[in-house]
């Protein structure tokens, strides 16, 4: 075994390889909540302005101000989401306020699947998704390289194949 091996950091006790999400995960997020909020707030002081008074206008300091806020939660968000391949399973760790573990053991995957909508493939980036019989399990990797996604998959197949034949 080599030093570094997966099957190492378990026997050793030691913290798996993290895998953080990419920045451009993050960079779409915001640059979706700029399109949906400014536009909200620029409505929201004309018709308030033009309706009921120029006063009034100043609730369209709401919609930027949880722009502003949406920001950094999803900045926290971000940078909460990891994922480590470990010699059994793929652990997925995400949430600030709720932190959430996911462990996926390799030998119950029954489907592992890569999508990109149109959002995510003009900012290159794709979503891993992991099935396995129980309804409840909530495997996502979201915004990776498709590259990465592909090896990921790749990998998390043959290892769900390897690890459900017993080998």
């Amino acid at each position: 075994m080599e030093t570094g091996s997966p099957e190492n950091e378990r026997a050793a006790g030691a913290e798996p390889g993290w895998t953080a999400l990419p920045p451009g995960l993050l960079r779409m997020r915001r640059l979706l909540l700029v399109v949906w909020l400014v536009p909200a707030a620029v409505a929201v002081g004309w018709v308030l302005g033009a309706v009921a008074g120029p006063a009034w206008a100043a609730f369209a300091l709401v919609p930027l101000a949880a722009a502003a806020w949406g920001w950094v939660l999803l900045g926290r968000n971000w940078r909460s989401w990891r994922y480590a391949e470990r010699a059994d399973d793929l652990l997925i760790v995400r949430g600030v306020l709720w932190h959430e573990e996911t462990v996926v053991p390799y030998g119950r995957m029954q489907l592992v699947e890569v999508t990109s909508g149109p959002v995510e493939r003009h900012f290159g980036l794709a979503t891993v998704q992991l099935h396995t019989a129980a309804a409840a399990t909530d495997a996502t990797i979201p915004g990776l390289d498709p590259a990465e996604a592909e090896r990921l998959r790749d990998r998390l197949t043959e290892l769900g194949q390897a690890r459900s034949a017993g080998l």
